[in-house]
């Protein structure tokens, strides 16, 4: 027996690879997780751990090109493009100004609700049949507002979660305050999401890396991708810095790098890496908020945990520029000195920094190519991996072993990029 073969080789430990492992593993498919590092190390690692089914609203909305464009001139703008020559980046940046029209907003408004209320459903359960020790809460999640024009140019986001079924409480800047202490005066309104909840995500990663392993699945760390063997359309072998594996499926579960990736299989994914900061405390601030904020004006998102604080986000396009950009951090706690009494945690705090994968049309690719007859995608999850992360798992499940999916893939075919 070749000790080298799964029936399901998956390409990345990240959240979203470790999910469809653990839901192949409940089908009953042997499975193998390849990653470059270690379990959770990119951008699963230091987000803000929030499950929003309040995001619906994608970021391809008219307006935003123009944002886009207004921030090559500001290193610490929530939304920052690099202005450095990148010809990839370029074409990203065009395809997705021609995405940025209420008729898209509105398609990927519908396809990332679906897929966020159907992983949302499925967290809590997956959680506690799963065991899996992650600091999972459902408190809500609360949009905080100084800016009165701010909060009515969010209209449309309301509007879309009317639309989707999705429940969201306008207040009062005195409502606001009333729920969250930890707010400074200035507050003209908020919006109150109850179906959103938080969890740790490098624990929530960690733990579904335990359950793979319990369950048989191997990981093998240190192997990243180099070569792919192929036959006509199909994919006989993938080679790595770890070991030469094969297995009769093919999962590409890489996040940001995707592309790259996938250029070696003659694939160009729209993709581009987003790249994101947070600063972690070991504890919160004697005045944390209870619940999980963003702060919108700042873009800056506020997670209390028992185990620690974070001040997350930002949207910076660099290409795969990599290291620590103190502006952008610097920017996270000015953001939150602004709406809160203590914006910083107390002990020691660690920078983060870590690539989204942006796919071009906000929505994720998932589902079998139409070049390679044994590959099948997830990834272009963007901001919201760890939100998506169980429907998508049972998703790749059901096109591979069955039963039929739940959720519909037709959104988010890679057919629709001719992938």
């Amino acid at each position: 027996m070749d000790a080298s073969r799964s029936d399901v080789l998956i390409l990345g430990g990240g959240v979203i690879g470790l999910a469809c492992a653990l839901y192949l593993l409940r089908s009953g498919v042997s499975v193998r997780v390849l990653e470059q590092g270690f379990p959770g190390s990119g951008s699963s690692h230091g987000n803000c751990g929030t499950i929003t089914p309040s995001h619906a609203a994608p970021l391809t909305m008219p307006g935003m090109v123009g944002t886009a464009l207004r921030s090559l001139l500001h290193r610490d703008a929530p939304l920052y493009v690099n202005p450095r020559p990148d010809l990839d980046r370029l074409r990203w940046l065009f395809s997705f100004a021609r995405h940025c029209t209420w008729r898209d907003f509105n398609r990927a408004g519908e396809a990332r609700g679906a897929i966020l209320a159907r992983s949302r459903a499925l967290m809590g359960e997956l959680i506690a049949q799963e065991g899996l020790d992650c600091e999972f809460d459902e408190v809500g999640e609360l949009y905080v507002y100084r800016s009165a024009r701010v909060l009515d140019q969010d209209r449309h986001h309301v509007e879309l979660l009317d639309r989707l079924g999705m429940a969201v409480q306008s207040m009062t800047g005195d409502e606001v305050l009333a729920m969250e202490p930890a707010l400074r005066e200035g507050v003209v309104g908020g919006l109150y999401h109850a179906g959103d909840a938080r969890l740790r995500p490098d624990r929530y990663v960690a733990e579904l890396a335990r359950r793979v392993r319990e369950l048989g699945g191997k990981i093998e760390t240190g192997a990243r991708v180099d070569h792919f063997g192929v036959t006509d359309n199909r994919i006989t072998y993938v080679r790595t810095t770890g070991g030469i594996f094969t297995g009769d499926r093919v999962v590409m579960a890489l996040g940001a790098w995707s592309p790259p990736i996938g250029r070696m299989l003659g694939l160009r994914l729209p993709m581009q890496p987003g790249k994101g900061y947070s600063l972690t405390y070991d504890a919160a601030p004697v005045r944390a908020p209870r619940h999980s904020l963003v702060l919108r004006e700042a873009a800056v998102c506020v997670t209390t945990w028992a185990s620690g604080y974070r001040l997350g986000s930002t949207m910076e396009f660099s290409g795969y520029e990599e290291g620590l950009n103190d502006v952008r951090l610097d920017a996270l706690r000015r953001g939150a000195a602004t709406f809160l009494h203590e914006p910083e945690g107390r002990g020691e705090v660690v920078p983060w920094w870590g690539w989204r994968p942006m796919s071009v049309d906000e929505v994720p690719i998932i589902g079998p190519s139409s070049r390679w007859s044994n590959l099948v995608f997830a990834t272009g999850h963007g901001m919201l991996g760890i939100s998506m992360s169980a429907a998508t798992g049972e998703l790749v499940a059901g096109l591979l072993a069955g039963p039929a999916p739940v959720l519909d893939p037709a959104p988010f075919s890679p057919a629709r990029f001719g992938l």
